[in-house]
């Protein structure tokens, strides 16, 4: 497969990945030693690990461990690290470690390597790697504290939170950053089961293929044209992979929501709090926005001793390890330094608590950055418990109101034809190679959406010009009635932020279409995602569908909109519209185009249920 990929030269790419951004090679004048060693773990492979400990320490410190299948060889020392600057200037041992097969470590890789079975005393899985490390690191480096923390971003933040459900006793605090929590479900491969065509491809390429940590090479700059060239699923081993990619290959197993994928999720390996654990979500995270949240919300129904904290900011993934957050994309942030805040204010200060008994420890169970607003915000409980839910209904003639439909609207529903053939981009064209050149991936969440307005396969309702604010802070639901001339469809649905059309503040922005909420449901789930169904055609049928957190005011002046669409390419796969036991098998004759309708009548009332702050 070699001659298809080309080597990243970077260091780091947040994919299921590090923030160590453009590292750099340690130099003479570094406030920190550095070494390199190899760990042995309980069956004896040895895992490539960086010790960074300050030259002039004063003080036994506590250790800060991060461990990446992404290379820590070229690491910089902490101080000259962004992430980590603060933590830095205030002394830890730092320790960078590749995790099982990947780069100089031994052993062999596995994508979230399953949990171990605990009776063999030799059995391994990342939490007993991590317990291993830490022993030794108390056993082996001079005037530690004897206590340890662990941080890090998407792949690095899973492998945090799996270091807390079996934790070394010496482990005191975790902070997981933007992990995924469910590959199935929510995270960078599914979504409501609708398969992430782009991502699931490219990450499985650069993880898995030949040349370790490669790019596809599609030979061109639109991606957008080459997956709808591509044809069916299957061509990626006919014509492509060709089996090897073990990755892409679960996936073509696993169609369903079967053990591989529910073993895998942190509802599965998570049960109550066992350190003090941080999670950290950004509201326009692109891969794992939804982890976070759901690793929160699992741990907190047994958090008795206030060990389980969550904080969400207006973030892409990652966005917090570097730059001043002042903006991200189009969209600026009253210049609050967000990424600056969360560094100095919220993470320095959190584990300097937990390891050092520094502070007074008086942490806010939810600190969230309420865009719109533009401010800081501490609550007691996320969701907020003040939040109460108010359905805003779709109605005839593209309208939207907080008003149920009456019997007297006589047109019932909307609708569209929905064709495999010319799906709706993702975002506006050209689509760049996810984490190819001049990729636009990072932000594409935050994109104007009058790119599709003109489309007729996409619906849109929206509000009357709001006369006052509308705060929602919470979780988000859509509530769709709809059917289908075809046996299986995607509903997509986009709550939105609809700027004044003049915006005097920055007239650049003037009637800017901003997503606040947004996802994509597969029809074939809609019972169950275990064992899909093929929709009735013709008949109308419920949709609810998780729109995930929010916490947003929608200005006076602006309007609320929402957007449904059956295509999101190639971020989501196409769904060939008639029912087929697995799409990853469908024929080319599967894929046909259908008639959808979505209703908004008294009897089937399409709605989002917001949660409104009163």
């Amino acid at each position: 497969m070699s001659t298809f990929f080309t080597k990243i030269t970077f260091i780091g790419i947040l994919c299921l990945c590090s923030a160590n951004l453009f590292a750099q090679p340690t130099k003479p004048d570094d406030k920190y030693s550095r070494q390199e060693v190899m760990i042995p773990m309980r069956d004896g492979i040895k895992l490539h690990t960086v010790i960074y400990t300050p030259k002039n320490q004063a003080e036994k410190l506590p250790f800060l461990i991060t461990r990446t299948p992404y290379g820590v060889s070229e690491n910089p020392s902490p101080e000259r690290e962004g992430y980590i600057k603060d933590m830095a200037d205030e002394g830890y041992i730092f320790v960078a470690q590749d995790i099982r097969g990947r780069y100089l470590s031994q052993g062999k890789f596995e994508m979230q390597r399953f949990n171990r079975d605990k009776k063999d005393p030799k059995a391994i899985d990342e939490a007993s790697d991590t317990f291993d490390t830490i022993d030794w690191l108390l056993k082996n480096i001079p005037d530690n504290n004897g206590k340890a923390g662990i941080y890090g971003i998407s792949y690095d933040g899973w492998t945090a939170i799996i270091a807390g459900t079996d934790p070394h006793p010496a482990l005191k605090a975790v902070s997981e950053q933007a992990t995924p929590a469910d590959m199935f479900m929510n995270d960078d491969f599914h979504h409501n089961g609708a398969f992430r065509l782009s991502y699931g491809f490219e990450y499985s390429v650069l993880t898995e293929a030949a040349k370790t940590d490669s790019l596809y090479n599609f030979g061109q700059y639109d991606t957008y044209d080459w997956y709808l060239k591509l044809g069916t699923l299957s061509n990626i081993n006919k014509k492509y992979a060709h089996n090897t990619l073990p990755t892409w290959n679960n996936f073509i197993a696993h169609p369903n929501y079967d053990s591989f994928w529910q073993k895998q999720a942190l509802a599965y390996r998570l049960d109550t709090p066992r350190t003090a654990i941080q999670h950290v979500s950004g509201w326009w995270d692109q891969e794992d926005m939804v982890g976070p949240q759901t690793a929160y919300k699992t741990l907190e129904k047994k958090d008795v001793n206030h060990k389980n904290f969550i904080v969400l900011g207006p973030w892409r993934h990652g966005g917090w390890a570097g730059g001043d957050g002042t903006s991200l994309g189009n969209i600026k942030f009253d210049g609050q330094a967000t990424g600056t805040y969360f560094r100095k204010e919220i993470q320095a200060k959190w584990f300097a608590w937990y390891l050092k008994g520094k502070g007074d420890g008086n942490f806010a169970e939810a600190i969230s950055f309420q865009t719109g607003s533009n401010k800081w915000m501490n609550y007691s409980a996320w969701p907020p418990k003040e939040a109460v839910s108010k359905n805003i209904y779709f109605h005839t003639d593209g309208k939207l109101s907080f008003e149920k439909p009456s019997a007297a609207e006589i047109k019932s529903f909307d609708s569209y034809v929905s064709d495999p053939s010319k799906p709706v981009p993702y975002r506006q064209r050209p689509i760049e190679e996810t984490y190819g050149p001049g990729s636009r991936w990072y932000y594409w969440l935050t994109e104007d959406q009058r790119f599709v307005d003109n489309r007729p396969d996409v619906l849109t309702w929206q509000t009357d010009t709001l006369t006052q604010d509308v705060t929602i802070t919470g979780n988000v639901l859509a509530k769709i009635y709809a059917s289908t001339s075809g046996s299986d469809a995607d509903w997509v649905v986009k709550l939105i932020d609809v700027y004044p059309q003049d915006y005097k503040k920055e007239l650049k922005m003037s009637g800017y279409e901003l997503m606040i909420a947004d996802d994509v449901f597969r029809g074939r789930f809609r019972k169950s995602f275990t064992k899909p169904e093929p929709i009735t055609p013709g008949k109308v049928e419920a949709y609810s569908i998780d729109l995930h957190g929010a916490d947003h005011v929608f200005k006076k002046g602006h309007k609320i909109m929402v957007q449904v669409q059956s295509t999101w390419f190639p971020v989501i796969d196409r769904n060939p519209q008639k029912y087929v036991p697995n799409i990853f098998e469908a024929k080319a004759g599967d894929y046909q185009p259908a008639t959808q309708k979505v209703y908004h009548s008294a009897i089937f009332p399409s709605s989002i249920v917001l949660p409104v702050m009163q």
